[in-house]
């Protein structure tokens, strides 16, 4: 597996956002909207391919001020689910936000979700509230 930045408006970043499409809004008869894609082109943009680069995963993180940043839209191809590659994906992602100098990462987690980023060590915050017609809760972790 390999783990890198990708850039925004490539063939890899078209491929990525239709992974997010077919992952994260279509189960919910949903669509990436022009208002979730905004900005995009600012964001840092990351996917994680097997040895013949098909695409298995991606996220994009936001950065922020001193030294924060937020992660959104992870996702993983449905047939490499369940295989230990998200667990893989944000340690790899972690690692290289504290190499750009990020001291830590919060999300929005779907209420399904939150026992994974538990695990990797994120903590909630606040209230459950609704997004894209989901229950999630705002998760942070300080990065070391």
């Amino acid at each position: 597996m390999n783990f890198r930045q990708i850039e925004y408006g490539s063939a890899e970043y078209d491929a990525a956002r239709e992974l997010r499409e077919a992952v994260l809004r279509a189960p919910l008869g949903l669509s990436l909207s022009a208002n979730d894609l905004r900005g995009e082109e600012h964001q840092l943009h990351y996917a994680l391919f097997t040895g013949t680069d098909e695409l298995v995963g991606c996220v994009i993180v936001v950065p922020a001020s001193d030294g924060q940043a937020r992660i959104r839209q992870m996702a993983i191809a449905p047939v490499h689910q369940r295989q230990g590659l998200a667990s893989r994906m944000m340690l790899e992602l972690e690692a290289n936000v504290i190499a750009r100098g990020f001291c830590s990462l919060s999300l929005h987690a779907r209420r399904s979700a939150i026992g994974f980023y538990q695990k990797l060590g994120y903590e909630c915050s606040g209230g459950e509230f609704i997004e894209v017609t989901l229950p999630h809760r705002k998760m942070s972790k300080r990065l070391t």
